[in-house]
């Protein structure tokens, strides 16, 4: 369940975890909520996220609202004058702004719903969103089934494709996986390319 505040207090929640762990649809809960009171609401995405629909949030269920594609954080402010409640989808492509751009909303009163991966495909912290983590009041962590091993998936493994950190896809790149399964695919894709791993010095 989403915190209740009291009228005009500004607040950042954070929602984040791994592929398919519902991200999206929490957000999308709660925009609908903020929609049904009668609040004014914008929602926002990376304009780099046009795998479902371009100027729209869609989870992976097909559930969907319309949304403001922009570049980079301070279109996001910019845009966000006469809203209560902002939310933010995919945050983890966004500018390291969009951690400053999200306090200023909330110190200017409104409610900021951010959703985002909190790790890259290698398992590593991704992009802003462990600094929006650190200052938001609220962080929800929501979590996956690994369909590998039937455990909580925390990963979001990316299948064998050289290339940037932002790959931006779906089923057809992406599986959620357990911290045992990442470890062995990871093991396993390491001993076929033929990559060393760090020794240590001890």
């Amino acid at each position: 369940m989403e915190p209740i505040f009291p009228y005009d207090t500004g607040w950042i929640e954070v929602i984040c975890g791994g592929m398919f762990s519902g991200k999206t649809e929490e957000l999308l809960r709660r925009v609908r909520r903020a929609q049904i009171a009668g609040q004014r609401v914008r929602l926002f995405k990376p304009d780099i996220d046009v795998r479902y629909h371009p100027t729209a949030v869609v989870s992976h269920d097909q559930s969907l609202l319309e949304a403001q594609p922009v570049p980079n954080s301070d279109a996001i402010y910019l845009l966000s004058a006469d809203a209560q409640v902002i939310g933010i989808d995919e945050a983890q492509f966004l500018d390291m702004g969009i951690v400053e751009v999200a306090n200023r909303l909330a110190d200017s009163g409104k409610r900021v719903i951010i959703a985002g991966l909190d790790m890259d495909y290698r398992g590593r912290p991704f992009g802003p969103m462990p600094s929006l983590m650190a200052v938001a009041e609220f962080v929800t962590k929501l979590h996956a089934i690994c369909v590998r091993t039937g455990g909580v998936a925390h990963y979001s493994y990316r299948r064998p494709v050289r290339g940037e950190t932002i790959l931006p896809g779906a089923g057809e790149l992406y599986e959620p996986v357990s911290r045992r399964a990442f470890c062995e695919l990871r093991a396993y894709y390491e001993e076929e390319e033929g990559i060393q791993k760090p020794t240590s010095d001890r």
